[in-house]
């Protein structure tokens, strides 16, 4: 038995049993991903894969657990190399984070700059996604830190932290007759076009629920992946625009009214996720502790080793 033989059983399994793509992605060939599978198996005397020809089924019973086996082994691989990195070089190394547009462009940048400017040395990568992309991202140690709205919290693999919580508020064009409710409401909104996030994105789900609850049917004329979308097609005239309010920047959006609605919609959280059992590197605590202040050393590895409750969803 040896890691290439576990590395190539967790790639089968990620890549949906598809040995061509696990081959492709390891950059190397299916006959050899093949035999060393075999030689897997007949070195632990049990089948892990049902085939049904030449093709993989499903993992047996047998299978699930050597696969949880092997996911726990590599990743503790991992952490032996984090404790050589980090004695060898604190300040070098890559950090990788997944997440959404809007954390993207209107949150992370001060901190980045600041991080960067901290840590020379440290390659920053950053993915960006969806929020189940993110949690995705995260949970398979793709990156090593996923900050989202959505999305973490539903993902076992994952610890997550809340760092913050956030509301909305409602963009329109000046002038628009929208200005002067005083006070907003949902009813209001609901008179005119709306342009706003896709479901998938930045707490969507609060902002239906919220005109559910008032028995009202919102008119969104248009959805979009991130904020800039969304404030394009408002000055276009397309309709109000509802997005998150730190997305509002009052010098690039001077054509724009930006009206408080945090009254009238449920506050999201944004959280930041990690593999459960990563051991991070020194300059990970600082970033993080950059994002969210109060979530120090200790804090983080409380959470890490459970002796925090978990997130709510």
């Amino acid at each position: 038995m040896n890691l290439q033989q576990l590395r190539y059983l967790c790639a089968i399994v990620d890549h949906g049993l598809n040995v061509s793509d696990a081959a492709e992605a390891l950059f190397t060939s299916q006959p050899g991903i093949s035999k060393q599978i075999r030689q897997l198996e007949d070195e632990l005397g049990v089948r892990v894969f049902v085939r049904r020809g030449k093709r993989l089924a499903s993992l047996t019973p047998a299978g699930e657990g050597v696969l949880a086996t092997a996911r726990r082994a590599l990743k503790e691989i991992e952490n032996m190399k984090r404790v050589g990195a980090e004695y060898k070089a604190e300040d070098e190394g890559t950090l990788s984070i997944a997440t959404t547009h809007t954390q993207a462009r209107y949150v992370l940048p001060t901190i980045i700059r600041d991080f960067a400017a901290r840590y020379p040395k440290v390659k920053l990568v950053l993915h960006q996604g969806n929020p189940v992309q993110v949690a995705e991202h995260t949970a398979k140690g793709e990156v090593d830190v996923g900050i989202a709205t959505e999305a973490l919290a539903s993902f076992p693999e994952l610890v997550t932290l809340p760092c913050y919580q956030w509301n909305r508020c409602v963009l329109a064009p000046r002038g628009h007759p929208l200005v002067k409710v005083q006070p907003l409401t949902l009813a209001a909104l609901a008179r005119y076009p709306i342009v706003t996030y896709d479901f998938a994105f930045t707490g969507r789900s609060q902002i239906n629920a919220a005109f559910d609850a008032e028995g009202l049917a919102p008119n969104v004329v248009l959805t979009a992946l991130d904020a800039d979308v969304i404030k394009t097609y408002v000055e276009l005239g397309m309709g109000i625009g509802i997005v998150a309010t730190m997305a509002f920047d009052p010098v690039r959006d001077a054509g724009l009214e930006k009206l408080d609605a945090s009254h009238l919609f449920a506050p999201s959280t944004t959280r930041l996720g990690l593999r459960r059992g990563v051991l991070l590197r020194g300059f990970v605590y600082d970033f993080i502790a950059r994002f969210a202040p109060a979530l120090d050393r200790t804090a983080v590895d409380a959470a890490l080793a459970d002796k925090l409750p978990p997130a709510s969803a």
